[in-house]
């Protein structure tokens, strides 16, 4: 069983700094097929679905040591912020 620990990322309409998250999210081991039937995407992996949070990166890792999970972390790519003036709009 393999999972990815990684950190969610703010989404647009997000713009303060709080509940940062850590995730947990296992690896899925069979993949997904069409159903006969009505064409949708489906698997028999249920593990695919679980993601676990924890306050902090520690916490993740340490439960996947204790479960047995090998998990692999994903850094959080650092800020980039994009400073203009609303004048440069008309230049």
């Amino acid at each position: 069983m393999s999972a990815r620990i990684f950190q969610r990322p703010k989404h647009a309409m997000q713009s303060g700094r709080g509940r940062r998250e850590w995730v947990l999210e296992f690896a899925a081991e069979e993949p997904r097929k069409p159903d006969p039937l009505m064409g949708w995407a489906g698997s028999g992996d249920t593990q695919a679905q679980v993601q676990l949070t924890f306050p902090s990166l520690d916490a993740a890792i340490a439960y996947a040591e204790k479960k047995g999970i090998k998990a692999s972390f994903i850094p959080t790519p650092p800020k980039t912020l994009k400073l203009q003036a609303y004048a440069d709009n008309f230049r």
